[in-house]
Order: C-alpha cells, then sequence, then structure tokens
C-alpha cells in the first residue's frame, strides 16, 4: 500500500505521537492534568505544628518520560531549611508540553 520508506517514517511518527497524545511523556502529577503546558502549585498535608517561619524545597525532574532525576521527598525539603517540626507541605508542578517536567515539594515549618 504504501513504498516502504513512507513505512519507515510513518511507524515512528506515529508511536512518538501515541506516547505523547496518551500522557506517557512527561507527566507531573496534579489535580487538573493538561497535555501542553502546567504551572499549579497545591497542599499536600497540614499538622498542628504552630506558625512556619522556615521553607525548605526539593524537586525532581523529568525529560521526555523517558529520564527522571532528582528527589522530591518532604524529608530532604526539610532537611534543606533545616526544619525539624513541620507545619504544612504544599506542591509545585510545572511541564511544558511533555518535555520537561518538574515537581517539587515545598515544606513549611520551624
Amino acid at each position: 500500500m504504501f513504498p516502504s520508506r513512507i513505512k519507515i517514517l510513518i511507524v515512528p511518527a506515529l508511536l512518538t505521537a501515541g506516547l505523547v497524545w496518551s500522557g506517557c511523556a512527561a507527566y507531573v502529577a496534579t489535580p487538573l492534568p493538561a497535555g501542553l503546558y502546567v504551572d499549579m502549585k497545591g497542599p499536600v498535608a497540614v499538622t498542628g505544628n504552630g506558625q512556619s517561619s522556615k521553607v525548605g524545597r526539593a524537586s525532581a525532574t523529568s525529560f521526555l518520560g523517558l529520564i527522571a532525576t532528582g528527589d522530591a521527598s518532604i524529608q530532604t525539603a526539610a532537611a534543606s531549611a533545616g526544619i525539624t517540626r513541620i507545619h504544612h507541605v504544599d506542591f509545585e508542578a510545572k511541564s511544558i508540553l511533555g518535555i520537561v517536567a518538574t515537581y517539587t515539594t515545598v515544606v513549611y515549618g520551624e
């Protein structure tokens, strides 16, 4: 039906489109999914530990959904600011066209 040269080009293009459109590219966990652009902030947890004067951050990044690196744990975020009593935890998620996605954990406390 198609010449073999066109088949060689069509198959990878269809596979790539399928990955991107199915959300299997660089996916960032958010309450509201979006394929083109994500820039969200939201809550994760709250404790009864007084006020918060320190803020710690920890991030993980994904490239094309193929490589993911980083440590976005609450423990790492708290340690980055010397927090020993956590007041609350938020998240920040960013993704551009599924090419680069970043998830950041933000910890507030003393």
